[in-house]
């Protein structure tokens, strides 16, 4: 063998791996130098390539949701019963707790709780409800006569010839409009129609009465319930939240509602003992308008004193001033009392709160924004403020 056959097998062997190599390469096209096909498209961007797909899935969303509107909306009235009936029962629990506190079974506290309940009812349906009808009939017909007499009074002639012009107009103006045909239909139809949904209110009633004394008896239930779609390492936290959110909404509806009647109360004796009329419908008036806190005292400050006007101004400043100074005790002395275990709330949201739940729900609607507010509050306070500062 000669010195130039040496090489020969070396290059065989680097033929050979360059064929391997060349051949590990797949073969994607023309060369094996080209890019992979692209991964298929999944989710939104797979149906934006197919517009017909897309198409009916949004159909199917927009029809599904109607649907889901319509039958909530045809339920709305059965879930603020329910809502409402909750709410109750959350005010309703610190009285059944402090006499199980006194050694009573919670079955016999429910029972003298709604005992003096039915009492309270029976008690307005029959003694507080009658002359406030009464008296809304003689508001009605005699105040055309009243602002007559306090246009030519005395005193209503020493005012500013500006102030009795605005004044006098926009009195005229509503007793006119009270005195309308248009206004007597209308408050007449009303009048047919609460008689008419009269069954629905009692209905309404009852369910509302049902719902709460269940609510009541297995509120302790409901909560561990509650507890237990919780993780086991959370529910300590969420236990002691639950609790506390609770015990806020109870303590400041029944704060409130004490406050209201208390409020009522108040104005009837002043109304009655000052010989001004319409005692019992000011005193209902009151503890409607009192349900807002903070502002309903002093809103329904001038509105009484307003009204105490068409009798003799010396009476509405008996009025003012006895009802003023109730408003004094009740912020420094009452309220502090009353409602000791409700969270603060700025006054600014109490103020939006009670404007809102009045748009959306009327009176219960400010009955429960107070409580609302009080336990979103309870919850930032509680929970998010504390992840947050967490967060450096």
């Amino acid at each position: 063998m000669s010195e130039s056959d040496g090489p020969r097998p070396r290059r065989r062997g680097l033929r050979n791996r360059r064929v391997t190599t060349v051949a590990a390469v797949p073969e994607t096209g023309q060369s094996g130098l080209d890019a992979p096909e692209p991964a298929p498209r999944r989710g939104i961007l797979a149906l934006l390539e197919r517009p017909l797909t897309l198409g009916f899935v949004a159909t199917l969303g927009v029809l599904g949701a109607l649907i889901i509107g319509v039958a909530l909306g045809s339920i709305t009235t059965l879930l603020l019963q329910i809502a409402l009936a909750l709410f109750i029962a959350l005010g309703l629990d610190p009285i059944v707790r402090s006499l199980e506190r006194r050694g009573m079974k919670r079955g016999a506290g429910i029972g003298i709780v709604f005992g003096g309940y039915a009492l309270v009812a029976a008690a307005f349906l029959f003694f507080i409800l009658p002359p406030v009808v009464t008296q809304i009939a003689e508001f009605v017909e005699h105040l055309p006569q009243a602002v007559d007499e306090m246009v030519t009074s005395d005193w209503f002639r020493a005012l500013p010839l500006d102030l009795q012009v605005a004044f006098a107009g926009g009195v005229h103006t509503v007793a006119d409009t009270l005195h309308q045909p248009e206004t007597l239909a209308a408050i007449g139809g009303g009048v047919l129609a609460a008689a008419a949904g009269l069954f629905n209110a009692i209905s309404a009633g009852f369910i509302i009465v049902a719902l709460t004394l269940y609510f009541l008896a297995s509120l302790d239930g409901m909560k561990q319930g509650l507890y237990s779609l919780v993780p086991a390492h959370d529910r300590g936290q969420v236990a002691g939240l639950t609790e506390q959110v609770t015990a806020s909404v109870g303590a400041s509806l029944l704060g409130s509602l004490t406050l209201s009647a208390l409020n009522g109360v108040v104005v009837f004796f002043i109304y009655y003992l000052a010989g001004l009329p319409y005692a019992a419908l000011m005193a209902l008036i009151a503890f409607i308008i009192t349900f807002i806190p903070l502002f309903g005292s002093l809103i329904f400050l001038v509105l009484g004193s307003v009204v105490a006007l068409f009798s003799s101004p010396t009476q509405a400043l008996i009025f003012l001033v006895a009802y003023f100074i109730y408003i004094q005790v009740e912020s420094y002395v009452v309220s502090p009392r009353v409602m000791t275990k409700a969270i603060s709330i700025p006054p600014a949201l109490v103020l939006i709160g009670a404007m809102a739940g009045a748009a959306m729900l009327g009176v219960i609607g400010v009955l429960l924004a107070l409580p609302v507010i009080a336990s979103l509050l309870l919850i930032i306070r509680q929970v998010v403020i504390p992840k947050q500062n967490l967060k450096v």
